[in-house]
């Protein structure tokens, strides 16, 4: 078991306080401190999670020699800036996603995590719960046969307002980035598990969107992808047009059914995936996790990892995290965004 990691939480938002929650759930994280831009933010906060320290700013926070690791969970703009000064505060760092709004501000903050020696972790919390791990070993079972389709969807239902930050460029408003980002992360992951690795990247990726021109940014948008193994995928998000959360993986001899891939055990609740076979005959796996949030498990990972020495966590890598802002940045190009 690894050794309780200290954190820092930088910035007091509700993912914040929702990474916060399940940090204490975790088996190895402990929370030392908190920075927010008003102090009486970060008061609060530390009030509400047992008494932290509480940083009247963020550079506060990174100056604490007592945080091991900081969570950075600010508007996307702000990702790369604030990574990049953790690094060079000698922080590890778990950012929430995207790690960035570009390919190229992503290579720079790399770049600063390699040259200060510090772990660096893109926040994709779904990919180390037990139901992520359990579609993986269906897949690599061959229980659907050969893998040759991925369909997935993250899709939401809002009223457009250009103020709200899902359409707001100034704080990075894109759905390709909010929610995009995950169909293709888990698109990536099981086409790399069905050649036993932890992701794949696509021989060919094309994306488009809806452009909103009084915004700047998208409101839905759909790609397509073909993998090595003839492994096509399917993918779409969007936050003004009433379609699902889902992904559907579809082999030779049959499909698996994933009803809530993104955000599973949120609430403490069971998950179920469901397994259809060609030949006829169905199987629902019920997913328990119970006492343990989703967030802790990304934690826990993150502690793990640096118990054995090492700067990356093996199911978020470098690597994968530079080929999903390569895709993102091709599927933003399709859809008309761009950002300065």
């Amino acid at each position: 078991m690894a050794k309780k990691l200290n954190w820092g939480i930088l910035t007091t938002g509700w993912i914040a306080r929702k990474f916060t929650t399940d940090l204490l759930q975790s088996q190895t994280g402990r929370l030392v401190a908190v920075g927010a831009r008003r102090l009486a933010d970060a008061q609060k906060f530390a009030a509400d999670f047992g008494g932290a320290k509480a940083h009247g700013s963020y550079e506060a926070l990174l100056a604490d020699p007592e945080v091991e690791a900081v969570y950075i969970g600010t508007p996307h703009p702000w990702h790369a800036e604030w990574a990049i000064k953790a690094a060079a505060a000698g922080k590890h760092i778990l950012c929430e996603k995207p790690l960035t709004l570009s390919l190229a501000d992503t290579e720079r903050v790399i770049a600063a995590a390699r040259h200060h020696r510090v772990l660096l972790m893109e926040a994709y919390m779904y990919r180390f719960h037990p139901q992520t791990k359990r579609v993986v070993e269906l897949v690599r079972s061959g229980i659907i046969g050969e893998v040759r389709l991925i369909r997935a969807s993250f899709n939401v239902m809002m009223d457009f307002n250009p103020e709200h930050r899902m359409f707001n460029k100034a704080l990075g408003g894109s759905t390709i980035l909010d929610l995009g980002c995950y169909p293709v992360t888990y698109a990536r992951h099981i086409a790399g598990a069905v050649a036993g690795k932890d992701f794949a990247e696509p021989l060919e990726f094309h994306g488009t969107g809806r452009f909103r021109a009084e915004v700047g940014t998208d409101d839905y948008a759909s790609a397509v992808a073909q993998f090595p193994g003839d492994i096509l995928a399917e993918l779409s998000c969007g936050a003004t047009v009433r379609n699902d959360q889902s992904v559907h993986i579809h082999g030779t001899a049959g499909w698996i059914e994933v009803p809530n891939p993104f955000v599973p055990g949120l609430l403490g609740q069971e998950e179920k995936i469901n397994v259809h076979r060609r030949s006829g005959g169905s199987e629902t796996l019920v997913i328990r996790s119970p006492g343990v949030g989703l967030y802790a498990y990304e934690a826990d990972a993150v502690a793990e990892a640096l118990s054995r020495g090492e700067r990356e966590v093996p199911l978020a890598t470098w690597a994968d995290t530079l080929g999903t802002a390569r895709m993102l940045d091709a599927w933003l190009a399709g859809a008309g965004v761009t950002y300065d």
